[in-house]
C-alpha cells in the first residue's frame, strides 16, 4: 500500500495526497504532518518505512469538503486519490492486492465548483498572463459559472486588471512567472508556472478548437497570439486538474479596455469599491448598494462595479430599465418574490458537467425553469424598457425539458446519488416494478416475523438486518435451550452467537432476502440510469439554461437598484458624452447608512467641475470637517452612474468618465522598503503619467509625508499639471493654504472650503462644502477634541499663536521664534481661577462690597438698591 501512496505521490510533489482508505481520506509522511497542523487534527503513524515510522493523519469522506476549504485557504493544494475498484474486485486478481487507486482531481483556489467551498455571490476566477513579443493577454474564466474572457493587456496594466477582477489563482509560464511575481502577491493571488508548452499559441488554439468543436476561432472574434496562449493554457491546466473531466465553459468574449472605466487598485483599495479597508465586505460600497436576491445577480452587481462602462447607450439602458422598476413598483415587488426562489443554475450546470452534481443539482434546474417559466408569465403584455424585453425573451423554451424534469423527480430529492429516492413514482415502469418488489418484500419481512414469534412461543423474536449477516432472526440468550433443541433446530440454522443474543436463519428468510437484495440493487441501477439521461438533457441544452440564467440575473439587478433607489431616495443622473460634472446634494451612500443606523442626518453637497468656471475645485479646511468623505463621494456617484444605478443625490449631470484616480490616505509598503510618503509619491506619480482629459482625479492632502516647503512645492507643482497637463477634471483637497492663490493664476481652479464654526474655544464643524477658502485648519481644536492632555493643547495653542504673531508682524523665521518660547512644563494644571468680573459690573461690585445689610435702615436701603441699579446701566 505504501508503495502505491509513493508511486501515486510522485507525480503531484506540489500537492497534499487525500489517499482513500473506506470511509477516509488519509495522508502519510510530510503531508500528514503538514495537513495535521494546518486541520488541527491528530498526527499518528502507521508501520514503517525505512526503519522509520510513518506519520498519519486522516479526515472523514463525509466531511472532507470543509477539510479541503481550509488547506485551500491556508495555502496548499490538494490531489485526491480515489479507490478505482472495490476491495472484492481486487481480490480477484489475488488475496493480497492492493485496490487500484488514481488521482481523480487537483484541488487548487482556482478550480473550485462545490457550494460549500464558494460563495455564491461572488465569481472565483481562474486567470491565465503570458507576453509574447511585446504583446500581452490576460484571460480569465470562473470554471462555476463557465464565464470565460479574454482582453489584450500590456505588463503595465497587469496590476489593475488583477484588482479588478480579484482572482483566486493565475497561471504563467515559468519563464516568466518571476517577472511578475511581486504584482501578483500584492494581491494575496495563488501564482501557478506552467511549462512554456502551455502557452504555445499554436497547440493552444488546436485545445480550444476540440473544446469548442469548431475549426476555427474566426467565430468568435479575432485574437492575438498572446490571447490565443493564454485561453489555451487555462484549458489545458483544466485538462490537468479535472483529469479530462473538462468543465461547461461558455464561448470566449473579447474585452476591449476602452470600453469601460479604468481603475487602478490603489483607488479601488482608497474608495473601498468591494471591500472595506479592514478586509471584508462590511463597510464597502458593494455592501451598501446590495439588493440582489440571487446569486446570479449579486455576482453581477460585482461585474458592473468593478467594471463601469463608458458606453452612453449601454448605461443608459441600464438607467431606463431601473426607471421602469421605480415606476412600477408592483411589478417590481412580484418580480423580486418570485425571482428569491430561483436556485444558482449556473453553478448547477457546471457541477453537471464535471461530474460533480447530484439529484438536489436536477432540481435546482428543474425549479430556476419553473421560475423563469412564471416570470415570463407574469411579465408577458407589459412594456418593459429594452434591457428587461430582451431577458425576458429568453425565459422560456424550456417547456419539454421542464416537463421531463417535473415528471422525474420528487419535489425534495436526497443530497447524493446513491441514496436513491429521487425519481418520482410513476416515471419509469421497470423502476416501479422493482420498488413494489423491494417494498412488498419488506413487508413480507413483517410478517415472517410474527409467523416465526407464535411458532417458537417467543415474542421477544425479531428480524433484523446488517452487511454481515445481512437478513437473520435474533432472540436473546434466555431462548438459546429451546432454539437449539428439536424440533426448532431443525428449522433454524444457527448462524451466530453474541454475549446476549443468538442468530438464527431458514431457508425461506434466506430466498427472500435474495429477492429484496437484487430488487434495490435494481432499482438503484435503473435511477442511476435516469439520472444519467436527465443530466444529459440538461446539458443538451447547457447554452439555452446559460442565457436564461443570464437574463433571470439582469432582471434581478435591475429591480434590485429600483429598490435601492426608492428605499434611500436616489435619482436617476444624466450621462453624457462632454466634460460636465454637476452634483446638487450629493451623499456619500455607506456613510449616510452608517450616519442613519446612529440616527443623525449626513450633510448633502454640491459639486460642479464642469469647467465653467472651473474644472478642478482646491479644497481647504480643518481635519474631520468631511473634505475626505465629500471627495469620495463625488467619485463614488460618477461610478454609480456610468456602472448604470440612480445615485445618492438630488440630481446629477455626469459626462462620461474614461478613467478614474484617487490618492487618499496614508499608508506604508515596509515589506518593499516604501515609507508612507514613497507610496503616496508612486500612486502620484501614477496618475499624473496616465490621466487624460476625461479622468476624474481624486487627490488628498499630497505632500503632507515631507518637511512643509517641500510638501508644498510638490503640491503645487501637482496641481499645476493636473491644470495645464493633464486638463482632468480633479477634487484636490489641501492643509497648504498658501495653494488657494492658485485660484487666481489658474482659469480652470476654484477654492472650496468646508465651513466650520468657533464657540467658547471649541470648534463646530457643519460638514457643508462652500465657495472660498478656509484661512486656518484648527488643528489645535482637533487635537483638543481627540483627548490629548490639556498641558499639551495649551503649549500647542502658545506655539501656534507665536508663529501666527510672527508671521503677522513681520515674518519672522519659525526656528527664531520656537527659540523664544519658554521650555515646555508639563506641571500639574493651575487650579481654575475665579472668572474675572465683567467691565461693566465692576462699579456695582464695589458698591456690594460697602454695603452691610444689617446695619441698613428701609431708606438707606432703598437708597443702596438705586445706586446699584444706577451702576448696572450698560
Amino acid at each position: 500500500m505504501m508503495a502505491q501512496f509513493l508511486d501515486i505521490k510522485a507525480g503531484y510533489p506540489d500537492a497534499l495526497l487525500f489517499y482513500r482508505m473506506g470511509d477516509f481520506y488519509e495522508l502519510f509522511f510530510d503531508d500528514a504532518v503538514a495537513a495535521s497542523e494546518a486541520l488541527d487534527i491528530a498526527l499518528t503513524k502507521r508501520g514503517k518505512h525505512l526503519g522509520e515510522d510513518i506519520p498519519m493523519c486522516g479526515v472523514p469522506v463525509h466531511s472532507a469538503e470543509n477539510y479541503l476549504l481550509t488547506l485551500i485557504r491556508k495555502g496548499f493544494r490538494v490531489a485526491v486519490g480515489e479507490q478505482m475498484e472495490s476491495p472484492e474486485e481486487a481480490k480477484k486478481r489475488g488475496s493480497k492486492s492492493v485496490v487500484k487507486r488514481d488521482v481523480v482531481r487537483l484541488v487548487t483556489p482556482g478550480t473550485l465548483t462545490e457550494e460549500s467551498l464558494l460563495d455564491a455571490r461572488r465569481h472565483n476566477y481562474l486567470a491565465a498572463f503570458t507576453v509574447i513579443r511585446d504583446e500581452g493577454a490576460l484571460a480569465w474564466v470562473d470554471i462555476s459559472t463557465g464565464a470565460f474572457h479574454v482582453m489584450p493587456l500590456p505588463p503595465v496594466r497587469l496590476g489593475p486588471e488583477l484588482a479588478r477582477l480579484g482572482p483566486s489563482e493565475i497561471l504563467m509560464s515559468d519563464d516568466q512567472d518571476r517577472d511578475y511575481a511581486e504584482t501578483v502577491s500584492d494581491f494575496g493571488i495563488s501564482l501557478t508556472p506552467l511549462s512554456r508548452g502551455s502557452f504555445d499559441s499554436t497547440g493552444a488554439q488546436d485545445r480550444l478548437c476540440r473544446l469548442f468543436k469548431v475549426s476555427s476561432l474566426d467565430a468568435f472574434g479575432t485574437f492575438t497570439r498572446a490571447e490565443v496562449a493564454v485561453m489555451g493554457a487555462i484549458v489545458d491546466y483544466l485538462d490537468i486538474t479535472q483529469k479530462g473531466k473538462l468543465p461547461l465553459l461558455r464561448k470566449p468574449v473579447r474585452e476591449a479596455a476602452d470600453r469601460s472605466v479604468q481603475i487602478d487598485a490603489a483607488t479601488r483599495r482608497n474608495l473601498e469599491l468591494t471591500h472595506a479597508l479592514s478586509g471584508g465586505r462590511a463597510g464597502s460600497l458593494l455592501h451598501a448598494i446590495d439588493r440582489t436576491v440571487t446569486p446570479g445577480g449579486a455576482r453581477l452587481l460585482e461585474r458592473r462595479l468593478s467594471s463601469p462602462s463608458r458606453t452612453l447607450s449601454v448605461i443608459n439602458d441600464r438607467l431606463t430599465a431601473v426607471d421602469a422598476m421605480v415606476e412600477d413598483r408592483a411589478t417590481a415587488r412580484d418580480l423580486r418574490d418570485a425571482l428569491r426562489r430561483v436556485p444558482d443554475l449556473d453553478r448547477a450546470l457546471s457541477r453537471l458537467a464535471i461530474d460533480r452534481a447530484g439529484p438536489r443539482d436536477l432540481a435546482s434546474i428543474r425549479n430556476g425553469l419553473t421560475q423563469a417559466d412564471e416570470i415570463a408569465h407574469r411579465l408577458q403584455g407589459a412594456d418593459l424598457p429594452a434591457l428587461m424585453a430582451e431577458a425576458t425573451t429568453q425565459l422560456t423554451g424550456h417547456d419539454d425539458l421542464l416537463s421531463t424534469l417535473d415528471a422525474a423527480l420528487v419535489a425534495e430529492p436526497p443530497l447524493l446519488t446513491r441514496d436513491g429516492g429521487f425519481i418520482a413514482q410513476g416515471y419509469d415502469a421497470d423502476l416501479d416494478e422493482a420498488r413494489k418488489l423491494r417494498d412488498e418484500g419488506r413487508g413480507v419481512i413483517a410478517g415472517m416475523q410474527t409467523d416465526y414469534a407464535e411458532l417458537t412461543g417467543i415474542n421477544a423474536l425479531k428480524i433484523k438486518h446488517n452487511n454481515v449477516l445481512g437478513y437473520f432472526i435474533e432472540v436473546t440468550a434466555t431462548h438459546a435451550d429451546k432454539m437449539l433443541s428439536e424440533p426448532l433446530s431443525d428449522r433454524f440454522k444457527h448462524r451466530q452467537t453474541t454475549a446476549n443474543q443468538l442468530r438464527f436463519t431458514t431457508p425461506e428468510l434466506s430466498e427472500m432476502e435474495t429477492r429484496i437484495l437484487n430488487a434495490g440493487g435494481r432499482a438503484l441501477e435503473i435511477e442511476k440510469r435516469l439520472y444519467d439521461g436527465l443530466k444529459a438533457a440538461i446539458l443538451d441544452r447547457a447554452s439555452e439554461l446559460t442565457d436564461t440564467a443570464r437574463a433571470l440575473s439582469e432582471l434581478d439587478l435591475a429591480t434590485a437598484l429600483a429598490d435601492l433607489s426608492l428605499a434611500e431616495n436616489w435619482t436617476r443622473p444624466h450621462v453624457t458624452e462632454d466634460r460636465s460634472l454637476r452634483i446638487t446634494g450629493g451623499r456619500h451612500p455607506v456613510v449616510e447608512q452608517s450616519l442613519r443606523r446612529d440616527g443623525q442626518p449626513f450633510i448633502a453637497n454640491d459639486t460642479d467641475l464642469s469647467g465653467v468656471p472651473s474644472s478642478i475645485w482646491l479644497l481647504t479646511g480643518p481635519n474631520m470637517a468631511g473634505k475626505s468623505t465629500f471627495l469620495r463621494q463625488t467619485a463614488l456617484i460618477v461610478l454609480l452612474a456610468q456602472m448604470g444605478s440612480h445615485v445618492p443625490a438630488q440630481s446629477a449631470e455626469i459626462g462620461t468618465v474614461s478613467q478614474l484616480f484617487s490618492r487618499v490616505g496614508a499608508s506604508d509598503d515596509l515589506a518593499r522598503g516604501r515609507s508612507t510618503f514613497m507610496v503616496e509619491m508612486v500612486e502620484t506619480a501614477a496618475i499624473l503619467n496616465q490621466a487624460d482629459d476625461r479622468a476624474l482625479v481624486i487627490l488628498d492632502e499630497i505632500g503632507r509625508g515631507t518637511a512643509t516647503y517641500d510638501g508644498l512645492s510638490i503640491a503645487w507643482a501637482t496641481l499645476e499639471h493636473l491644470h495645464e497637463v493633464n486638463r482632468s477634471r480633479a477634487l484636490f483637497a489641501t492643509h497648504y493654504h498658501e495653494m488657494t492663490a492658485l485660484a487666481g493664476k489658474l482659469s480652470g481652479v476654484e477654492n472650496a472650503t468646508v465651513a466650520v464654526r468657533e464657540h467658547d474655544g471649541d470648534v463646530i464643524f457643519l460638514h457643508e462644502v462652500i465657495r472660498g477658502a478656509a484661512d486656518r485648519s484648527y488643528g489645535v481644536q482637533v487635537a483638543r477634541l481627540a483627548g490629548l492632555p490639556d498641558a499639551v493643547v495649551a503649549r500647542a495653542r502658545e506655539v501656534l499663536d507665536a508663529l501666527e504673531k510672527g508671521e503677522r508682524e513681520g515674518g519672522s523665521k519659525p526656528k527664531a521664534i520656537i527659540d523664544d518660547l519658554p521650555l515646555f512644563a508639563a506641571a500639574a494644571p493651575p487650579a481654575p481661577s475665579k472668572p474675572a468680573i465683567p467691565e461693566q459690573f465692576a462699579q456695582v461690585a464695589d458698591l456690594l462690597n460697602t454695603i452691610n445689610p444689617d446695619d441698613l435702615s428701609p431708606r438707606e436701603a432703598l437708597e443702596a438698591l438705586y445706586k446699584l441699579k444706577e451702576a448696572s446701566r450698560i
